[in-house]
């Protein structure tokens, strides 16, 4: 059993835990993941680690609560405990030696796209941030990002905090200015597939991070299947990073959405549980 050490509700939707797991803790690196289950009858679920501690010996993840396992893993307080954390699991982020980098992340993927700019920034790479959000009442990790960044740049599709417009505004325009070795893009699918059309014809080597439907994490079950480079791939093996110019964007989105009326069906006996 895995005990939550703390928690906290970044905004509505989405909350912090962090998790005392020593032996992942000392493995794990930035872009590797988690696979959970709540309890034995539990559905296992993959979480990227949002963060960790090698001395404290924890692991911390960040989750939105759209699915019926994670509407009741928010409902879990410091004390409790989730009966498999299992990890790391995938291939840690291979950044290479940029020298400037920009890291994207689109609305929740800042949880995600946050440790891959600490572990730039940690390197010695100057790293601007480009974090994008629907609005201002659900941006996330703030300070955490101005923190691993030289310049954090916020934007909101409704213009009530930071710069009105989309992340791909913001990169067209730093494009023009800035000289960048990598970019590393994180969040809705759409973002990742249009930061990787702005960077393509900069030559600007572009890393997504994908989400695809996935069981087991050790590429037995086939559910995470993705295609890149006209390759069939598992991204829960061989990624889940991969080139942002290579992959088929559209397949992975009609993918995702196969089992959007069981998903939903799922929340809405969760919800008849709790009532």
């Amino acid at each position: 059993m895995y005990r939550i050490l703390d928690k906290r509700r970044l905004n509505d939707q989405v909350v912090q835990m962090t998790v005392d797991a020593p032996f992942i803790a000392r493995k794990v690196q930035a872009g590797q993941f988690i696979i959970l289950r709540i309890d034995e009858r539990g559905e296992r679920i993959p979480l990227t680690v949002a963060d960790f501690d090698r001395a404290a010996g924890t692991v911390t993840i960040i989750f939105q609560t759209v699915g019926a396992t994670t509407q009741r893993l928010a409902t879990f307080e410091p004390g409790d405990e989730i009966a498999d954390f299992v990890g790391p699991l995938g291939r840690p982020t291979e950044f290479g030696a940029p020298k400037k980098a920009v890291v994207i992340g689109g609305g929740v993927g800042c949880a995600i796209a946050y440790p891959q700019a600490k572990a730039l920034h940690e390197m010695g790479v100057s790293v601007d941030m480009i974090a994008g959000f629907r609005s201002k009442d659900i941006v996330i990790l703030e300070p955490e990002m101005r923190a691993v960044s030289n310049h954090l740049y916020l934007t909101t599709d409704d213009g009530s905090y930071g710069e009105k417009g989309f992340v791909t505004d913001v990169l067209k325009r730093l494009l023009t200015e800035e000289s960048y070795d990598l970019c590393i893009a994180i969040g809705p699918i759409p973002m990742m597939k249009f930061v990787s059309k702005t960077t393509e014809p900069a030559g600007v080597k572009t890393l997504v991070s994908l989400n695809p439907i996935m069981i087991d994490g050790t590429g037995m079950c086939g559910g995470c299947r993705v295609t890149v480079g006209g390759e069939v791939k598992f991204a829960c093996v061989d990624g889940p990073d991969f080139d942002g110019h290579l992959v088929d964007y559209d397949e992975l989105m009609r993918r995702n959405s196969f089992y959007r009326d069981e998903e939903a069906h799922a929340c809405r006996l969760e919800a008849q549980i709790h009532d």
